[in-house]
């Protein structure tokens, strides 16, 4: 079954905005909102990757008549993020420093997802948050990696239901690498947890574009 993309305000405006007066630049839109162009940025990704808006170089975005109906989009639209989803790295937040950073080499990934006795999301390690440990005082071989982490709720998720738009609109919104895969389960009794079970990456995007492409 096909998902439905549903804009938002600003997406709608923007639509109306191209409609009116494409070709026009992300830059001129950015000044008839009165907003950042890096604000514009994820809208304009979702529009355009959705099939609404088409962005030529040097001339801008223009609006797609039959973008609603497209099949590219239709295609995209019925992907969802466990469609494409890669299997989560996870280690307990009570694993020392030294044990994360051998993990996430191992494993060749950017960042490893931190959780606790029941499973459940603690929260996440990036590259950049264990090259700090290592630079510090800290003996990385014996403070557990939940120390340094980027906890919860501090950390982006994707939903297993969640389209790959609205996956691609996180990653770029937020300029990060990856997203935990996650769904509500219970945790501890009458506790509501996040159960990590995969994850969603850039280049799990890029992998489902160039199928798609060669198709």
């Amino acid at each position: 079954m096909v998902a439905k993309i549903e804009l938002n305000e600003r997406q709608e405006k923007i639509l109306n905005i191209v409609k009116s007066q494409g070709p026009i630049t992300g830059e001129n839109i950015a000044e008839i909102l009165e907003v950042t162009r890096a604000t514009l940025r994820p809208d304009l990704a979702v529009l355009t990757m959705s099939g609404y808006l088409e962005a030529k170089p040097r001339v801008g975005y223009t609006y797609k008549a039959d973008g609603v109906h497209s099949k590219v989009k239709k295609i995209i639209n019925q992907y969802q993020v466990k469609d494409i989803m890669s299997r989560p790295i996870v280690i307990k937040e009570k694993c020392s420093i030294y044990d994360a950073i051998v993990t996430l080499f191992l494993e060749d990934i950017g960042s490893i997802f931190v959780v606790e006795a029941e499973n459940c999301l603690t929260g996440l390690a990036s590259r950049k948050d264990l090259l700090k440990a290592t630079m510090g005082q800290a003996d990385i071989h014996k403070v557990p990696v939940s120390v340094i982490m980027t906890r919860m709720p501090n950390v982006i998720t994707a939903d297993i239901e969640d389209t790959v738009v609205e996956a691609v609109k996180k990653l770029v919104e937020h300029e990060v690498d990856s997203l935990p895969v996650v769904r509500r389960t219970e945790g501890y009794p009458g506790k509501e947890g996040l159960e990590v079970v995969g994850r969603i990456t850039k280049t799990n995007i890029t992998r489902l574009f160039l199928d798609l492409a060669l198709k």
